[in-house]
This record gives structure tokens, sequence and C-alpha cells, in this order.
């Protein structure tokens, strides 16, 4: 290889890489549309769907004793449902093409392995994941949407993301080395680290509200106002400790605002870590005060997410950047 090519060859990594970590938050949004509109068993089956690789889109073209059948599977009271099985369908539509894109990824991956042999290795690490996560997927359709199978499926997902980043962001860890981050306080690195500790904890407790959710879900309640009183003390928890969240990321946005220059990259990063943030706790207040909304629900989880992943972003590009 031409070593003119070699930073071309990074960036095409980077450029893929920066696709597929949209993709994959893309996917979480969907995951929960899937998990909030009660389509997790439109199809109850894997991996076809209804016996078939593209589902109906009408009951009449199911067999008539399509209930008895998915009954003695261990789903009773199976219901063929258009819009619940095609947006099961779609979900993982996108969870195979993203599986297309890992695989560009770890190609991709291959022009740092004599430079930087560990990018090659979190790509391939990713597409393990990956595949795990295709396998997870099953075992969530087997368990009949178990609450914990559902969570350790976000969770994986939630894991691949954070391999993503931080291959990415290794891959250029030439251009972190040249960001003069001298203006940022000694304490800036501990409180970003603090910060990462408390995100992980509410998004924790969160997963925990989320499966109360769902048994409610399950046992038919279908006055979503009335779900949040029978919600446990976590929920509070999770509700306060959001002031906490907003505070100390406030903090942090405004630190690398008023430290550097206003074109720096992290800057801009500290901003949108700020309105990640506001949006996130909006969503919250939505989900509190309206009776729990469906629609609000994959928003406050992909925000919740997306506010990790930046978070995340901005520590690993911190230890490559100048001081």
């Amino acid at each position: 290889m031409h070593v003119s090519a070699i930073p071309d060859a990074g960036l095409r990594f980077a450029r893929i890489g920066i696709i597929t970590i949209a993709a994959v938050y893309f996917l979480i949004m969907v995951g929960g549309i899937v998990r909030a509109s009660g389509a997790g068993m439109g199809c109850p089956d894997w991996p076809t769907c209804f016996g078939r690789l593209i589902p109906p889109t009408d009951e009449s073209q199911l067999p008539a004793n399509y209930h008895e059948i998915y009954a003695e599977r261990g789903y009773a009271d199976t219901r063929f449902n258009p819009v619940k099985t095609w947006t099961e369908y779609v979900n993982r539509l996108i969870g195979v093409s993203i599986g297309l894109l890992i695989m560009v990824t770890l190609y991709r991956s291959l022009a740092f392995w004599k430079t930087d042999r560990a990018v090659t290795w979190l790509a391939l690490t990713v597409f393990l994941a990956v595949g795990f996560q295709g396998w997870l997927g099953s075992a969530v359709v087997a368990s009949n949407l178990r609450p914990v199978m559902i969570t350790a499926h976000m969770l994986t997902a939630f894991a691949i993301v954070c391999l993503l980043i931080y291959a990415v962001t290794r891959s250029q860890r030439r251009y972190f080395a040249a960001l003069d981050l001298s203006g940022l306080p000694p304490r800036f690195r501990t409180v970003l680290l603090t910060a990462i500790g408390m995100t992980l904890f509410q998004i924790a407790m969160g997963t925990q509200i989320r499966e109360s959710v769902d048994v409610m879900a399950a046992a038919a309640s279908t006055d979503r106002s009335l779900w949040r009183e029978n919600f446990p003390l976590v929920f509070y928890v999770h509700r306060s400790f959001s002031a906490l969240i907003l505070g100390i990321n406030l903090w942090l946005a405004w630190t690398m605002v008023k430290a550097l220059p206003s074109g720096s990259l992290y800057a801009r990063f500290g901003k949108t870590l700020a309105g990640l943030v506001v949006a996130a706790i909006a969503a919250g207040v939505t989900l509190d005060r309206l009776g729990f909304p469906a629609i609000a629900q994959p928003l406050h989880l992909v925000l919740a997410n997306l506010i990790f992943g930046v978070q995340f972003f901005l520590y690993v590009a911190y230890r490559y950047a100048g001081h």
C-alpha cells in the first residue's frame, strides 16, 4: 500500500464507521418503537415471519388454524395484526442492513492491520457482537418477549455502539492528538467520568422502569395514565436524579464552550451534549405528565443512549488530545 493511501483508507473507515453508528442508533429507536407499540410479537417466529420470508398483509393469507399452530409452539392468543407484523418485520430488515454495514466496517478496518491492529480487532469484536445480537433477537422471540431478554438485547446494542465509537475515534487519534484542550480545568476529566457513571446509573434505573411498564402492559392495563400510580420507588429516584444529570452535563458543556474556541470540535460536542440532556429530560417529563404516550418512550430511550455516546466519545477524544 502506498503511504499516501493510508490516511485516505483511515478516512474511509471513519466514514463507514460513523454511518454504522448512526444506523445502530436508528435501530435502537426503531426497537423502542416496536417495544412501546407492542409489536414485538408481530412476527411470532424467527427468522421467518408467520412462516414466510415476506410476511402476509392480510389474515386470509394464513392457515385457518394458525392460532392453534402457534399455541402449540407456546405462543397463546396469537393474533395477526398487519401493522404490528410489518413494524417488527421492518425492524428485522434494518437489523440485517446493519449487519451488512458491519461487514463493510470490518473490511475497511483491515487498512489499520499494520499501523494500529487494535482498530481491526475492535471491528472484528463488533462483527461478532452483531452475530450474537442476531441470535439474541431470536431468543427474545422464543422467550415470548420476556422483559429481561429484551433488556439484554438493548444492552448488547449499547455495547456495540460503544465499541464502534472507540474504534472510529482511535482510528483518528492523530487528528485528536492535535486538539489543544489545555484550556480545560484539571478536574474536567474527573467530572466527565462522573457524568458517564451517572448516565449509566440513570439508564439502569430506566431499564427497571421499562420492565415495570412491560408488566403493566402485559396485564392489559390500557389506561396508561394509571401506570404511574403503580410504579416502584426507582421511578421517583430516576425522576429526581435527572436534576443532577442536568447540572453536571450543563457544567461540562459550559466549561467546554467557555474554555475552547467556538469552532472547536470539542466545543460543538459540548453544545450537542447540553441539547441532548435537555431534550431527554423533556421527553421524560412528557412520559410522566402525559400518561406515558407510546411515541415518547423510544425517543427518551434513544436520547439517553445518545447522551452516553457523546460522553464516551468526549472521554476517548480527551485521552488522545493534547492538554
